[in-house]
């Protein structure tokens, strides 16, 4: 008696404290645009397209200049430097020329400002290492668009997930007021003396299973609500509840087939594309760079100062003819991940059309399951009201109505389950075949 009393304790503090939650009415288009605004995938997502875009950027180096600006000052007494400082400075004098000045020269100071340009004319392995670059920005954002479509897809579970915890709590909701009447019932024919005492616990039982079951239906739905919270970031302690009911929604998905223009199939294909770009600018390491070069320098004894000035410019051919077989190396990595990745494309699509012939079946499987589920619930129901009519006359065990009473809630929960599981199989299918 003291459990009973407990656990009858205990589930109304249970939902005392539901009550004392914020409960949130929310539509599905709501937490949709909440998720793209908010979620942290989408975030991340974007952050990691502009990290390639960035890498990309990097790149324009192939084809722009580098362009530097120096100021250094110098005191010396090195018999070359200080020659040379005055020769810039264009302050030599012939008595600079007598040897013992050039041997031991006094103390000269030298500012000299220069201006440096390195302009790349020809860099065919930059080329490729830009193309590559370009092409994993353009995957990043195809991967971003299909972070998008996932997320979608989780919403629209989700909010199914939502629906049926509501479902199973209105389901338990009346099974308990079922169960309480048959309990008042049946303490009335125990007082009566046409029931036996165990029929009574029996039935004190159900009512204890039965709140139970429905105290487990609200944790799921603040179980639902939180993944809610999670997918559109809302840290704050809220109950949602949907503005629509979970009924079974009809999809036409005839004849889809996966799409190789799927923004993640295509990311894979680019990603691919990128590898050989990159073993292509591995392979071109090989050939000569030709780079252009000019500077513009001043000189002067004086801090900032530019009494004398001069410029250089020019053109360099420089060829690495071997660097103790690195290029070799790096190029056969380079072919290796290249391969790889045609591979990894191949898979990825035969695994992506082995998920949709999954998905197929467990429509089907659920369509299937769908009527059943109707039919099995309609005959319970019809049992339960029968026998609850002859229970009322005495006519009927206990035991076959509390049967029937448990037959039928069972077969509400597992009609919505099903429901979700056809709604959720449809989904999926949608988000295989989206282009």
């Amino acid at each position: 008696m003291k459990k009973r009393h407990l656990l009858v304790f205990s589930f109304f503090l249970f939902t005392i404290w539901l009550q004392a939650q914020n409960i949130t009415p929310i539509k599905k288009a709501e937490v949709l645009t909440k998720v793209m605004e908010e979620n942290r995938s989408i975030k991340i997502s974007e952050q990691e397209y502009n990290e390639a875009q960035a890498d990309y950027r990097q790149t324009n180096a192939v084809y722009l200049p580098n362009i530097t600006a120096s100021h250094t000052a110098l005191a010396t007494t090195n018999p070359l430097m200080a020659f040379g400082s005055k020769l810039n400075q264009e302050i030599l004098t012939a008595n600079d020329f007598n040897p013992d000045l050039l041997n031991d020269p006094s103390q000269i100071e030298n500012y000299a400002t220069k201006f440096e340009i390195l302009q790349p004319l020809v860099n065919v392995d930059g080329v490729y290492q830009r193309k590559a670059a370009k092409t994993k920005m353009h995957a990043m954002a195809l991967q971003t668009e299909r972070t998008t479509d996932y997320l979608t897809f989780e919403v629209d579970k989700a909010y199914m997930q939502l629906q049926l915890a509501y479902k199973a709590v209105d389901v338990l909701e009346k099974a308990l007021e079922a169960a309480l009447a048959n309990k008042k019932l049946a303490d009335n024919s125990f007082k009566q003396g046409y029931l036996q005492r165990a029929d009574v616990l029996s039935v004190d039982v159900r009512v204890n299973d039965v709140k139970n079951q429905l105290q487990s239906a609200k944790s799921n739905v603040q179980n639902a609500s939180d993944y809610i919270s999670f997918l559109i970031n809302d840290k704050t302690d809220v109950i949602y509840q949907p503005t629509d009911s979970l009924t079974v929604n009809i999809l036409s998905l005839t004849d889809k087939t996966i799409s190789e223009s799927r923004s993640d199939i295509q990311a894979m294909q680019l990603s691919t594309e990128a590898y050989q770009d990159m073993y292509k600018a591995d392979k071109m390491a090989f050939l000569p760079r030709l780079n252009a070069f000019g500077s513009y320098e001043l000189y002067d004894d004086q801090i900032f100062h530019a009494d004398a000035s001069g410029y250089m410019f020019g053109a360099q051919l420089s060829w690495d003819v071997f660097q103790g077989s690195k290029r070799f190396g790096k190029a056969q990595k380079s072919k290796a991940e290249f391969e790889k990745s045609k591979y990894q494309y191949e898979q990825y699509v035969s695994q992506s059309q082995l998920e949709l012939n999954k998905a197929k079946r467990m429509l089907l499987d659920a369509e299937s399951k769908l009527e059943l589920t109707a039919l099995a619930l309609e005959q319970s129901k019809e049992s339960l009201r029968i026998r609850t009519s002859r229970f009322g006359e005495g006519l009927e065990k206990t035991t076959d109505l509390l049967l029937a009473d448990t037959q039928y809630a069972k077969k509400q929960l597992e009609y919505y389950q099903t429901v979700f599981e056809y709604n959720y199989a449809q989904a999926y299918l949608q988000f295989l075949t989206k282009d």
